[in-house]
């Protein structure tokens, strides 16, 4: 398959700029089990790749003209100067590709400019880091043509910056290290402090069981006030607290530190939330690793309640799917990503996959909203070149 979509994604390349593309390159995005709103608090997450991916065709040019195309857009190539690149000139999907740009040349390599195509299978809007894996994808691609010699975790913080600065989104870390870091049939285990991950096995069809991503087809975007919001609060705990970042705030000590607190009933959510989902976080590890997969069902459920009642950034239909997957037998279930609309996510026996969709795309038609979209999300690759191979 991934032969197939370097060689389109190449063909429409040629089409649109007269030569071969230098490479082909994928990122995929991702998929949280567990660990929301913890990366920007120096927590713990732990994503894991989906097979969707950006797929980008990429030549490298020498006289400082960036030229971007994407598929899902109407519309010719994009040409901008990487010279005149300034953060929050661009609010149009070209921030995230033209941003990375941006942050590679302000890490002082040399970038003098690009011929990209871009397709995506990465639904939009979702929460689903459709915009990390653009991101990385490109960030990839001039890495392997520049030959800077970036690693994976040097990329993704390249790419959290251009996302941060240049295109004025508060995201944490989390999203483009999946995207740049993940390992197929694995979770990624990530301290966001000081990065350092661990790979842990995640095949639920072994076991006899799937894992199901609704996207309920509400749409966010990070970029706007809310996200902001919760992210200022969460600092804003922190240093009442005294604390360099929620993270430190110990799960044995979080009474006391909510009483410190005092009136500040919303920041008390806040820190109430943070801290919690890092211990469940360091829970499903073990639960994970000890073999007990099943036993994660009630600590993504846990996880769902926080984020509904504390960091109140669920919504109807996300609740719905919750409510309804586990009245028809899920084991788990919670809303992934961002918040504010987008995904939910649902551990299910592989037998009860059909019963459990049904009911859900039931109880969404009965509730008159926008049919969602169900499909299973299986532990994927993080991102790579396609060809030529290497």
């Amino acid at each position: 398959m991934s032969e197939a979509v370097a060689r389109t994604v190449g063909e429409r390349f040629r089409e649109l700029y007269g030569a071969e593309a230098q490479g082909v390159w994928a990122a995929p995005g991702r998929v949280n089990l567990i660990g929301e709103h913890t990366d920007y608090n120096d927590g713990f997450v732990m994503p894991f790749a989906l097979p969707h991916t950006a797929v980008a065709a990429v030549s490298r040019r020498d006289d400082g003209v960036l030229r971007l195309h994407s598929a899902d857009i109407d519309a010719g190539p994009v040409e901008l100067r990487v010279a005149d690149l300034t953060p929050g000139a661009d609010r149009s999907w070209t921030a995230y590709p033209s941003g990375v740009v941006w942050a590679l040349r302000e890490a002082g390599h040399e970038i003098t400019g690009a011929d990209v195509h871009l397709a995506s299978t990465v639904p939009s809007g979702a929460g689903l880091s459709s915009s990390a894996a653009l991101e990385v994808v490109v960030a990839l691609a001039l890495n392997d043509l520049y030959a800077l010699g970036l690693r994976g975790w040097q990329l993704a913080r390249l790419c959290q910056r251009a996302e941060n600065v240049y295109v004025g989104a508060p995201v944490g870390i989390m999203d483009q290290t999946a995207s740049a870091c993940c390992e197929a049939g694995h979770a990624l285990f990530l301290d966001t402090r000081d990065l350092s991950q661990r790979q842990i096995p995640f095949d639920l069809a072994a076991e006899g069981m799937r894992l199901l991503v609704v996207d309920t087809q509400v749409k966010h975007s990070h970029s706007e006030g809310e996200y902001g919001k919760r992210r200022a609060g969460c600092e804003k705990g922190a240093a009442l607290l005294g604390v360099d970042a929620l993270r430190d705030v110990p799960y044995a000590d979080l009474d006391a530190a909510l009483e410190r607190l005092g009136d500040e009933e919303e920041v008390r959510r806040l820190v109430r939330h943070v801290v919690t989902e890092d211990e469940r976080v360091e829970r499903v590890v073990s639960l994970l690793e000890s073999g007990d997969t099943r036993a994660i069902g009630p600590v993504l459920v846990e996880g769902h309640v926080s984020l509904r009642d504390d960091f109140r950034i669920s919504c109807p239909e996300l609740d719905l799917v919750v409510d309804t997957a586990l009245e028809a037998g899920a084991l788990g279930a919670r809303m992934t990503g961002g918040g504010f609309g987008g995904s939910a996510i649902v551990l299910v026996e592989t037998a009860a996959v059909e019963g459990v969709t049904k009911a859900v795309e039931e109880a969404f038609a009965m509730a008159g909203f926008t049919a969602p979209r169900v499909f299973e999300a299986v532990p994927s690759a993080g991102a790579r070149r396609l060809s030529p191979a290497v």
